[in-house]
């Protein structure tokens, strides 16, 4: 096998599987929990003894009950602080009430401080909340108090579908709700219980297992799935619903889009194989979801439940690296994979529709009129999902005083945003002057950018054992640079400290991916509305990889030089709001690296490497 070459190996024999599908399989499936305390996979033990950290088996497990074991990188030395992040899934992103809300805030109040003595919730783009900073003693006292909010950390990482997403703000649609069968579909695909419960010593009347669910395997799935629902909202200026794809549903391993047809969605689009996240030095890519076939609603959940078992059958259980659902569809191609998909289901499903509109991704800010009762919807901006209080607005409190003192439901947003729901028209003005009675809508004493409020990054450093580099404390202080200038740009700047891209900074205007610490790889090619997929600088005559490592000091200078080559070459049509990436497109990827090499400010930086190149294109 070649270095550039992608060989999956599926439907993987037990003598090939990992060491981590046999710690899995040890487990048969999170059911069974060894009673010799010895065991490197008893959790009830390995959460509860603070002198030492888990074992590699038991941290592997310990993912698919949204347990995350980190430590604090910002210190130096042999003993390294371990602590925890916690994950919990809020399929479609709520509803939230508020004495679930009052829940959660308590607990992060007490348990989520950070070295500067600041607690946090954190918002995710698949609509999560973490918590960061949970100290190791502290861990089975908070699972458990998060039951009684009756949202739950399982299913929050490891190897089984993740939170399932569904757009919010569809709630309130008349004729369809993304946001109830998200969390319909993510009961479904929970994980079996009685492990759980066990383990954190969870009042069993909080959590119980649906009659209806997925057979996960001994093992598991081969790794991470995930699935989202897009939806459709009326547009009073254009008198008709248009789709909305705040869920980016091609990013997913299954994307379902809902289809209209007199006034009523009975039908689905169905997309698979997208994936995000890459390997550096290994040959791997990043895939948008193609389309798979047509579903009628009462065949959905079958076929949906077909898509997994194929995954769970066929995927890589040797190389971790290759195990996502996209190498599966490269390695056998969409009609096999359509017709296992009707020999598993027996549902014989409609071929898709090529020229489909998903619609462009909405962000859903601001005040927003609902559908079905005129009440209204608030969408507040939270930079880069970290619900904090600080000197440039008291976040935390200002939810938790808003949520305690008006008639609102919450919800979590694709985004890493909040939507805060069911205000009465006559509320909103003093809704609006208690949010910036706490410090909301600026910072350095500056209103929100356009650029600011279209861009965002993931965690990164320092409470995420996987990044390389910052991102969430890289972001603020790079808009800080660029939107004295550019401020009123309506594109977005995606940062994330590394490869697994969780901020899928390749679907924005432009992508910075953590290469090294302090270092980030440029992406270019996607676009504002979501549509597109970024990819690294690569020469198409040479195949040579440019702006691979650039230094964080470097990233806003380059950037900039972006912004004057577009705003000087641009179209009637691309000057219109986030049309730089369709500039990009037509211009070509070996243009940009002409004007990059040309540019005097950028060409010094423009050094060739050869590199096993993440990606297809």
């Amino acid at each position: 096998m070649s270095d550039d070459e992608i060989n999956p190996n599926l439907k993987t024999k037990f003598e090939d599987f990992s060491s981590a599908e046999k710690a899995k399989l040890a487990s048969k499936g999170l059911t069974l929990i060894p009673p010799d305390i010895n065991s490197t996979i008893n959790l009830p033990y390995q959460f509860r003894d603070i002198s030492s950290s888990l074992s590699d088996e038991a941290e592997s497990l310990a993912k698919s009950y949204g347990v995350y074991l980190e430590f604090n990188r910002a210190k130096t030395g042999t003993e390294k602080d371990w602590m925890y992040m916690l994950r919990i899934n809020i399929p479609g992103g709520g509803p939230i009430a508020p004495e679930q809300w009052a829940i959660l805030d308590d607990l992060s109040e007490h348990f989520t401080t950070n070295p500067e003595g600041k607690p946090s919730l954190r918002i995710t783009t698949r609509q999560n909340i973490q918590f960061h900073w949970v100290r190791q003693e502290n861990l089975i006292d908070v699972v458990r108090e998060i039951a009684k909010s009756r949202f739950f950390s399982i299913n929050g990482c490891g190897d089984n579908t993740r939170n399932v997403m569904g757009c919010p703000l569809s709630n309130f649609s008349k004729i369809y709700n993304a946001n109830s069968l998200a969390r319909k579909f993510g009961e479904y695909f929970r994980l079996p219980t009685a492990a759980y419960i066990q383990v954190f010593q969870i009042d069993q009347t909080y959590l119980r297992d649906p009659d209806e669910r997925f057979q996960y395997g001994e093992n598991l799935l081969n790794r991470k799935f995930k699935i989202a629902f897009s939806a459709l909202h009326y547009d009073p200026k254009k008198g008709r619903y248009v789709p909305d794809n705040c869920v980016e549903l091609r990013t997913n391993d299954i994307g379902v889009a809902p289809l209209q047809e007199d006034g009523r969605v009975n039908r689905f689009q169905v997309y698979i194989g997208g994936s995000q996240g890459e390997k550096n030095g290994r040959p791997t890519f990043s895939a948008m979801g193609e389309p798979l076939g047509i579903f009628r609603e009462k065949e959905l959940l079958k076929g949906l439940d077909a898509i997994v078992q194929i995954h769970q059958e066929w995927g890589d259980r040797q190389r971790r690296y290759w195990a996502r659902m996209k190498y599966v569809l490269m390695k056998q191609g969409m009609e096999w994979f359509q017709q296992q998909v009707r020999d598993v289901s027996g549902i014989d499903f409609d071929l898709p529709d090529q020229n489909h509109d998903y619609g462009d991704r909405n962000l859903h800010r601001g005040w927003i009129e609902q559908e079905f009762n005129g009440l209204y919807t608030c969408g507040v901006y939270i930079e880069n999902g970290r619900i904090i209080d600080g000197p440039d607005g008291n976040l935390k409190k200002m939810t938790r005083y808003l949520m305690d003192n008006y008639p609102i439901i919450l919800f979590t947003t694709p985004n890493q945003d909040l939507l805060l729901s069911n205000i009465p028209k006559d509320m909103r003005e003093k809704f609006e002057g208690d949010m910036k009675r706490f410090g909301y809508g600026s910072r350095n004493g500056r209103s929100y950018s356009t650029l600011r409020l279209l861009s965002g990054a993931c965690v990164g450093r320092d409470t995420c054992r996987l990044t390389y580099t910052d991102s969430e404390k890289f972001e603020p202080f790079l808009l800080d640079e660029l939107e004295v200038k550019w401020g009123r740009m309506s594109e977005s700047i995606g940062i994330t400290g590394c490869e697994r891209q969780c901020f899928r900074p390749a679907t924005k205007t432009i992508g910075w991916v953590g290469t090294a610490f302090n270092m980030y790889q440029l992406k270019l090619m996607g676009t504002e509305d979501g549509r597109h997929q970024g990819r690294p600088l690569k020469d198409p005559n040479t195949g040579e990889i440019y702006l691979r490592m650039v230094k964080r000091q470097d990233v806003g200078m380059i950037t900039d030089v972006l912004f004057e080559f577009y705003i000087a070459n641009r179209t009637p049509d691309e000057s219109k709001p986030g049309g730089m990436g369709y500039f990009h497109s037509r211009t070509g990827m070996e243009a940009i690296i002409s004007h990059l090499k040309e540019n005097p400010r950028t060409a010094k930086l423009m050094k060739p490497i050869k590199v096993v190149l993440n990606t297809r294109l």
